[in-house]
């Protein structure tokens, strides 16, 4: 059975995937911001490679997302309010 810190590793790590698809961004494109491999950034979304906040504080940058939204577990309805505000500007 999973533990609650490996529930919300999977969390995190599904939602950066979601957002980063949401800003039509690619691996590559992250991994070359963040100066790591395509293959090393791919393994921090599967949940393979632990990641420092320092780096997931990174990752909320170039996601242009608050680091809050990202620990989040609702990151779909956070995605669509961002999508109604920005509609609305």
């Amino acid at each position: 059975m999973g533990t609650i810190g490996d529930f919300k590793t999977k969390t995190i790590v599904s939602n950066i995937r979601k957002i980063r698809e949401f800003r039509n961004y690619t691996q590559d494109y992250l991994a070359a911001k963040l100066q790591i491999s395509q293959n090393a950034y791919s393994k921090i979304e599967l949940g393979y490679s632990s990641i420092t906040l320092n780096r997931l504080v990174k990752i909320a940058e170039l996601l242009e997302i608050e680091l809050a939204d990202i620990i989040s577990t609702d990151i779909e309805e956070i995605i669509r309010l961002k999508l109604q505000l920005k509609q609305a500007e």
